[in-house]
């Protein structure tokens, strides 16, 4: 009889070990085949979600900068051409072209009234005067930084009345930061220090173990968000996107969908506060247009 309650006692054992690791399995998939790299695109669609998209004509596949037009518009500019192009959101055509120099390294611009500053990577900022005219002026502007620096994105900060520039080369004065410089837009001048500063030693970068510091984030283009006040930076070659106050505060980083953002290079919003994003082509992928949502 002993022998028989023993061995009841080890069935009923067994049989609570086995639910046990059913129950297991059914709360947190353990053994189920999923693709690791479905989880990571789902987790950084549901970050940077894509609500629609354009493909951009071949002319604009090596897009650098965007901006948004007073009639809705958006401003493209190609990195080699000395052109900005009107693209029309309802056609998916270019709309018009509006030369204003000959081929270079064009890879910032921000329209302000009826002006467009295009930012050169040698540290050059052309003022294009009455941009949409059919022969606008264009103003030199010189600043300290040079193609070492690397200028690669602008945009305005209205409150100060002035151009927030940001560089992709190694800050000379502190490799633990990244500078964004402001160029007065009354003085039509560039202070020497940058006004914002990126701590690439914050915690949001924790992530990543480079060999240079300076190569944790790399800004390709950046926006201030008109309903928040917040800075908008996109990394185009880890293809990322950094938010922070103008304080200096960083508030997240966060991914973007390899696949669906091949090379994110500009940044703008709307005036109401739509995002869009541009993102490079190559040989074989197209130039996109991205309108987003980012939580």
């Amino acid at each position: 009889m002993n022998f028989y309650l023993l061995h009841i006692k080890n069935c009923l054992f067994r049989a609570q070990i086995i639910i046990y690791l059913l129950l297991l399995i059914s709360k947190f998939g353990i053994g189920q085949n999923i693709p690791g790299d479905a989880l990571k695109s789902d987790s950084a669609e549901d970050v940077v979600k894509i609500t629609r998209s354009w493909v951009l004509p071949n002319t604009l596949r090596d897009i650098s900068a965007i901006d948004v037009t007073p009639s809705g518009k958006m401003a493209c500019l190609q990195n080699e051409i000395g052109s900005i192009f009107l693209f029309n959101l309802e056609t998916g055509l270019i709309d018009k072209e509006i030369p204003f120099g000959p081929p270079g390294n064009y890879e910032g611009m921000v329209l302000v009234n009826k002006t467009a500053y295009i930012g050169c990577a040698d540290g050059r900022i052309l003022e294009v005067q009455n941009y949409a005219a059919d022969s606008p002026r264009v103003v030199e502007h010189g600043t300290h930084l040079t193609i070492d620096d690397r200028i690669v994105g602008l945009c305005y900060d209205r409150r100060n009345k002035r151009l927030l520039v940001s560089v992709r080369g190694n800050d000379k004065t502190d490799l633990q930061y990244k500078g964004i410089y402001a160029f007065n837009l009354a003085l039509k001048r560039m202070p020497v220090r940058p006004v914002i500063k990126i701590d690439l030693r914050n915690p949001v970068f924790g992530g990543i173990e480079p060999k240079n510091l300076q190569t944790v984030f790399q800004p390709s283009d950046l926006d201030i968000n008109p309903r928040t006040g917040l800075l908008y930076i996109i990394d185009g070659t880890r293809r990322q996107l950094l938010r922070m106050r103008m304080s200096e505060n960083i508030r997240d980083l966060k991914n973007m969908n390899r696949e669906k953002f091949f090379q994110p290079e500009g940044i703008t919003f709307t005036p109401s506060g739509e995002l869009f994003v541009a993102s490079k082509g190559d040989r074989d992928e197209p130039g996109m247009l991205l309108h987003i949502l980012v939580k």
